[in-house]
This record gives C-alpha cells, structure tokens and sequence, in this order.
C-alpha cells in the first residue's frame, strides 16, 4: 500500500544471547494507519552452508504496533553468536481480517552476543549437579604428537593459542581467550593419569602446584557433551593479575579455589598443598600463560590414540538435556 510508510535507517541495539531491540525511522504520512509491524528474520547463509539440508523456515513475526524501539525476544529461538538478517514492513489490520502491508525495509545483518554471567552460571549449576565426588591428583598433563614436544627454538616455551570453537556455540572463550589445553583426570583404580589419549602418545607431565596454586584463580567456562555419555567440564586457570585474568574477571563465574565442585587447592597443616578433581566429569583446563618444558618431563604412554575422544572443535549436543539451557546452543 503506496500511503503506507516504509521503515528506514533500522537500528539494531541491546543486543543479547537470545533477544535484541529494533527501530527505525518512519514519515509521518500514513503513520497514523499502522497497526502492526512484521518483522522477518533469517539466519545468515553462509557459502558453506550444506545446500542439500533443509533450510531453515523463514520466521515473520506480526507485533501490534508499539512504541519503538521494541524488545524482540522469545519470539525465536535465537541462538548465541550467530549473524541474522532482518527486515520490517508497516502493516494494518482491514475489517476482513487481513493485512495491507507496506513495502519491506533494507534488508540489514546483525550478530547476536555470547553467553552473559547469567547464562553461564546456570550451565555452571548443572555442571555442578553431575560432577560426583571428589580424586586426588598431583600433576597436570598434555598430550601431542612427538613433533610438538621437538622446539628447535632456544625457549622451550609452550605458548597459548586461541581456544577453538568446541563447546557451547555462545561460550565468550571460544575463539576468543588464549591458554593452553591440560588434563588432570586420574583413573579410578591407579590415581593416575590415563595411558590412553585422543591427541598424541607424548605426554608433558608438570606437578600441579607449579600451574595452580595461591596466586592462581580458577573461573567455570562452558559445560557440553558430543552425542556420548561423557560430559566436559573446561576451567579457566589464570595467575592473578595476568592478561588471563583480565579476560576472565566480568566474563565467567569465579570459582573458589579450595572450595568448589571441579577441581580444588587447598593447604594442608604441614603447608604443603594438596589437589583434587571431579570424578564424573572429564576436566578441560585451560592455562592461560607460556609453559616452561623444562619444569616437567615429557614421556611416550603406553596406551593407544583414541581419537574419537577428540574434542578438538567438537560440536555440542543440542538436544542432551544435562548439559544444555534454555535459550540457544
């Protein structure tokens, strides 16, 4: 309907996880004819997008003309960190029932937002709900292939690099903090580490107050499976004050160090500390400095490669109901 007015310069702003707000600009001729807006929002295609999968159902909402800007949120399943487009229409509603509309605005892209604390404490409150008891460990470990371990370089530093997408797709660490990867999980029957690894038969081995101790902080980072039985736990390690921390203050749940469900420090009557670890989840835990090679030793394990385990870039199980929240993946 030409005496419809069309919206202009849209304006996307307080964006969320799962919700954002929208206006736009509008003449006045024919405003006082509105009333209802519809709004059409698609995921952005991406060109590796796999043409012979469904696409998914382009969604208009119909809202009752309100004052702008409007609050969207739960009208979709929005998920975290993911690009849409998004277009509008002024409409009104005709005695029969139907709707002239006006022409669609441009069309304009946006990007929905991470996880915020809120989203992340309640992963946290599940994790913690399945986590069991509590192991002693005292080294923390790293498998590679035997070319990792080979630095012909005068430092013998291991270095942090960017964390990969595996996980929660809203997590704010994927591809964004910088540590490197170690385990600490033990078997039940040795109270040592397993022989088996998904990334390499070399292993570095490094004592666990070297890495976490009473100048280290300890932060909840995501909580996921991959289709199994499995749940991951991955921690942030952090030494007070570096540019680790500085990532994790204000982004993810503090945890206490000497007391919480995942992974403890605490000091024993002879000064010495002593570390224990969750038993029924498996321990992802990000260090977030450079390593010195030289403070542990590197060895060959005995068991095999199993790379099924790999969560290199695993993709989370959207439909576990352990391990997933309300709003998106």
């Amino acid at each position: 309907v030409d005496d419809l007015p069309v919206p202009q310069q849209i304006r996307i702003t307080n964006i969320t996880c799962d919700s954002f707000k929208i206006s736009w600009d509008m003449d006045s001729r024919g405003r006082e004819r509105i009333t209802h807006y519809f709004i059409d929002l698609n995921k952005k295609e991406k060109m590796s997008s796999n043409k012979f999968k469904h696409k998914d159902v382009p969604t208009k909402l119909v809202a009752k003309a309100v004052p702008l800007p409007m609050t969207v949120r739960g009208h979709w399943f929005l998920s975290p960190r993911t690009e849409y487009t998004v277009a509008v229409q002024t409409a009104t509603k005709q005695p029969d029932g139907e709707y002239a509309v006006s022409r669609w605005s441009e069309i304009i892209e946006f990007c929905t937002a991470d996880y915020s604390s809120i989203h992340l404490n309640q992963l946290l409150q599940k994790a913690e709900a399945i986590a069991g008891r509590m192991l002693p460990f005292t080294v923390f470990y790293r498998n590679q292939q035997r070319e990792y371990f080979q630095q012909d370089r005068c430092s013998c530093l291991m270095l942090p690099s960017v964390k990969d997408n595996s996980g929660s797709h809203g997590s704010p660490i994927s591809g964004k903090l910088e540590g490197i990867f170690f385990s600490c999980n033990t078997e039940f029957n040795t109270g040592k580490p397993p022989q088996d690894s998904p990334y390499g038969p070399y292993r570095f081995q490094i004592q666990a107050d070297v890495l976490f101790n009473k100048t280290t902080n300890i932060y909840f980072g995501d909580f996921y499976c991959m289709y199994t039985s499995y749940h991951y736990v991955i921690l942030v390690v952090a030494p007070d004050g570096s540019q680790g921390d500085a990532f994790c203050k204000g982004r993810l749940p503090a945890l206490d160090r000497s007391s919480n469900c995942f992974l403890t420090c605490t000091e024993k009557e002879d000064g010495s500390l002593s570390f224990h670890h969750a038993q029924d989840v498996i321990l992802e835990v990000i260090y977030t400095e450079p390593v010195d090679l030289r403070l542990g030793m590197v060895s060959q394990i005995s068991g095999h490669q199993l790379m099924s385990l790999s969560t290199a870039n695993a993709k989370k199980d959207p439909s576990c109901k352990i391990c997933n929240i309300s709003v998106g993946r």
